[in-house]
C-alpha cells in the first residue's frame, strides 16, 4: 500500500524536474543570446548568464543521479 505512492510521487517529481530542466535551458540559452549579442556586456548581465549556466549545470546533474530521461 505504502509502496505504491513512493513510485506515484517519484514519477510526479520526475516529471517537475524535467519541467524545471526545460524552462531553465530556455532562460539560459536566453541569456547567452542576449550576452554575445551585446557590444559591451555589463557585469550584470555576465553575472545572470552564469547564474543561468548553474541553475541548468545543476537540474542537469540532479536528472542524471535520479537517471530521468526526457522522452520527446
Amino acid at each position: 500500500m505504502f509502496f505504491r505512492r513512493k513510485g506515484r510521487l517519484r514519477k510526479e517529481y520526475d516529471e517537475k524536474l524535467i519541467a524545471q530542466l526545460n524552462r531553465f535551458k530556455t532562460h539560459w540559452q536566453q541569456e547567452k543570446m542576449l550576452l554575445e549579442k551585446s557590444f559591451d556586456p555589463s557585469e550584470e548581465v555576465i553575472c545572470q548568464t552564469k547564474i543561468a549556466e548553474a541553475k541548468y549545470i545543476f537540474l542537469l546533474r540532479e536528472a542524471k543521479q535520479r537517471n530521468v530521461t526526457i522522452l520527446k
